[in-house]
C-alpha cells in the first residue's frame, strides 16, 4: 500500500494506494514524528457514500481498504473521491458481494443496500 514519499526537499508528496488519496504529511523534523501534521491545502472533493443491510457485522472493503462493519458505515457514511470505487461486502458463512459505485462530484449521496445470502450447509 502506497502512503506519502518524502522527496530530497525533506516534503511529502500525496501518493495513490488504489483510487483513493492518500493524505500527505508535512514533517518539520525527520528525528521525529512529533512534527509531522496533515499537508494544508484545498479541500478534495468528495461524495458520500451510504449503505444499510445485513448482516450488521458484515465488513465493508473500499478499493481494497477495509472501512468496518456494515453498522459502523450504515451510522457514520464513508467519503470517496469522486471516481469509481469496488466495494465488497463480505461475512463468514455468507456469499461476498462486489459492487462498483461511481462517485460524481457534485452529486447526492450514493446509496448502497446490500443483503448477503447465505452459503447453503
Amino acid at each position: 500500500m502506497g502512503g506519502a514519499r518524502v522527496g530530497a526537499s525533506g516534503g511529502a508528496k500525496p501518493t495513490r494506494a488504489g483510487s483513493a488519496l492518500v493524505p500527505a504529511v508535512v514533517c518539520l523534523g525527520l528525528a521525529s514524528l512529533v512534527g509531522c501534521r496533515p499537508a494544508e491545502g484545498p479541500a478534495q472533493p468528495t461524495v458520500s457514500l451510504r449503505m444499510g443491510g445485513t448482516p450488521a457485522d458484515a465488513m465493508v472493503v473500499i478499493d481494497d481498504e477495509t472501512v468496518g462493519t456494515l453498522d459502523f458505515v450504515a451510522a457514520h457514511g464513508v467519503a470517496l473521491p469522486p471516481g469509481v470505487h469496488r466495494v465488497t461486502v463480505k461475512a463468514n458463512g455468507y456469499f461476498p458481494l462486489d459492487r462498483e459505485v461511481d462517485a460524481r462530484a457534485g452529486s447526492a449521496p450514493v446509496r448502497l443496500d446490500v443483503a448477503l445470502t447465505p452459503i447453503p450447509d
